[in-house]
């Protein structure tokens, strides 16, 4: 998780020395290990290392390749080998990651950039033609931002240095998104200031721009077997290569550990890898917690089966929520919109433990529910045979869901149909409906973003699966753009299922491999008996956590309610207050059962105020355009 900086003057005019300076002190809580710069003809790069594996401490950076391209480069770089032999170049095994990014561009210029599997983010000046690239992996944990006009460019790992030298007007559908779920990953809650998406590269020259897309998966890929014991077989391999890959560093390593399947898989096996001496990492330890006050959320009988079995004690970290307990106060990132507050102590404890541990490398189970099938949805396959008139399988297939889901079959094939519709012309779900409390406008004017971006099943194009596939993963993708780079201490955070292969492997099987009327994460619960126990695999589904941010409402309702009088954003034309009063007492009563969003309004709404006062977004454009806002 190195830090990288960038600006490029098109006159060949030098940054400012002061701001330069201001920038590095930015810069430096990320990347504590070195402080390398690059500047000519108007061009000055600064990066700062945060290193994780033993090549790393032998890399220099900007990097000079033998074309002279400039390269800069934040990642961990997972086919190395297979890069090596198919460069045929001098490279030895050894080689620093960065050595075989500058040979793989100089031998095939950005064609590159869809071989490298791996978690990164890079920058490529090239001096020669007077050009950059900006480009970021297929799913984007990394995060590269970059700003442009007329005189130059500004490209950084963190938004702070891009907002240190003027105002920005606020992104509404930014703002729109992370009310619902979260903004598309291209967007910043700035205008002018963009991201880098997931599997693209930007081209940016004196005046002109340009955006493509370097990869994507094939929906054409199909892995077919005869007998269940292959695939099983098959994704042991693969999602242990995932957590191998994961475990590449020259320190401890710690996981989360919840008791629950995922994170209980990933520890699993990685202990397993250790034990075999295929892993880089001297050790994983775990970090678990636990809830007393949630009724419904109790793991620590589950993560201590796990400790159990691997003969050790992890960092545990007792988050009971006390009676009353008020909301924390928001916090204001200048690189995210909002930073939800701390999780309620989870991410300080993560901090304590990294520090007295000497852990560089966090593994974390995101994604495993969506990615393994944890939500047992038949929609996908159902469509499936239906668009390729499988009709006497599909009948037998709407028996079996309508059998385990209680519902008629002919619900479900309503449902199935409906997928090919247009959303707008079937409507969109309850659950998935923009809160109440927004005003009527900002709604029509950001309908895509607050409805979680519904779009229709193509009949004639990939199967229907894959599409659902493909939209989990654009989910997850805005989900990872919202996160903001741990520091004080820093740490680097990494997601085995998000592993590139893993994810082509899981796209390509036949999608009642995954999920079944009977069993959810049905081949991963197949292919980990006796790796994890079975405790863990057989339990039933975690409990969403509701109670805590009830009763921080309750305990904070006076300042809640003063809160409400005077809204910004209701002054922007984006809540109405009046509404969001009214939803405020439902869930003071006990009557709201989603706080997540109205959480979400009021943290909005508290950074709102932070980012006018200190200067960091204007409303003046938005002001305008709403035509009664005024602020004091």
């Amino acid at each position: 998780m190195s830090v990288q900086f960038g600006r490029w003057n098109f006159e060949g005019q030098p940054a400012r020395e002061d701001y330069l300076e201001r920038v590095r002190s930015m810069l430096a809580p990320y990347g504590p290990d070195s402080n390398e710069s690059y500047t000519q003809g108007g061009v000055t790069i600064v990066y700062r290392a945060f290193h994780t594996t033993k090549e790393s401490r032998r890399e220099s950076q900007p990097h000079i390749s033998r074309s002279g391209a400039v390269i800069t480069w934040d990642g961990r770089l997972d086919n190395r080998a297979e890069l090596i032999r198919e460069l045929h170049s001098p490279l030895r095994f050894g080689a620093t990651d960065v050595d075989i990014i500058a040979t793989a561009y100089d031998n095939w210029g950005t064609n590159c950039f869809g071989k490298l599997i791996g978690d990164w983010a890079l920058s490529i000046w090239n001096p020669t033609d007077r050009s950059l690239i900006l480009a970021k992996d297929p799913v984007g944990p990394r995060h590269l931002y970059y700003s442009f006009d007329e005189k130059q460019v500004t490209w950084s790992s963190i938004l702070e240095p891009l907002c240190a030298e003027q105002t920005f007007a606020l992104c509404e559908e930014y703002v729109a998104g992370w009310l619902f779920t979260f903004p598309a990953a291209h967007l910043t809650p700035y205008i002018g200031i963009h991201s880098v998406p997931p599997s693209s590269c930007v081209l940016l020259e004196a005046g002109h721009r340009t955006v493509r897309q370097f990869w994507d998966f094939d929906p054409q890929k199909r892995i077919r077997y005869r007998t269940d014991s292959e695939y099983e077989e098959h994704f042991r391999t693969i999602f242990g290569t995932a957590v191998q890959r994961r475990l590449r560093s020259d320190a401890p390593v710690l996981a989360e550990l919840s008791g629950g399947r995922d994170s209980s898989s990933i520890v699993c096996v990685a202990d397993t890898t250790i034990s075999l001496g295929k892993a880089d990492a001297p050790r994983l330890d775990t970090i678990s917690w636990y809830d007393d006050s949630e009724p419904s959320w109790n793991d620590r009988p589950y993560f201590t089966i796990v400790e159990q079995k691997r003969g050790r004690i992890g960092w545990q970290v007792n988050v009971t929520a006390q009676e009353g307990k008020k909301l924390e106060p928001c916090q204001f990132h200048a690189d995210g919109l909002l930073q939800i507050p701390n999780d309620r102590g989870i991410s300080s404890q993560i901090g304590m433990c990294v520090t007295s541990q000497g852990h560089r490398v966090l593994l974390s189970g995101f994604a495993g529910d969506e990615i393994m099938g944890g939500v047992p949805i038949a929609t996908p396959e159902l469509q499936d045979l239906l668009a390729s008139a499988q009709f006497r399988v599909l009948a037998r297939q709407l028996r079996a869901w309508a059998l385990e889901k209680r519902r008629p079959w002919l619900q479900l094939l309503v449902d199935a149909v409906r997928g090919f519709l247009p959303p707008r012309l079937v409507g969109v779900p309850k659950h998935l409906r923009p809160a109440p409390w927004l005003q009527p406008s900002f709604v029509k004017r950001h309908w895509a973003a607050l409805t979680g971006f519904p779009s229709r099943v193509r009949l004639f194009g990939p199967p229907s699966s894959f599409q659902d596939n493909l939209s989990t993963l654009n989910g997850l993708r805005r989900q990872l753009a919202c996160k903001t780079l741990a520091v004080r201490p820093p740490y680097e955070k990494r997601y085995p299922f998000l592993d590139r292969t893993l994810l082509e492997f899981m796209f390509a099987i036949p999608p009642e491999q995954s999920v079944r009327p009977t069993q959810r994460r049905s081949l991963m619960r197949r292919a980990l008996v006796g790796i994890v126990p079975d405790d863990i695999l057989n339990r039933k589904s975690k409990a969403l956590v509701a109670r805590a941010p009830l009763l921080g409402i309750s305990a904070d309702w006076v300042k809640l309610t003063e809160m409400t009088q005077q809204m910004l954003s209701s002054s922007l034309g984006i809540v109405d207050s009046h509404n969001f009063l009214a939803a405020l007492e439902k869930a003071r009563r006990g009557e709201e059962l989603s706080p997540r969003r109205l959480t979400r309004t009021m943290y909005f709404e508290a950074w709102l105020r932070k980012a006018l006062s200190s200067g960091t977004v204007s409303l003046d454009g938005v002001a305008a355009r709403v035509g009664h806002a005024r602020f004091d």
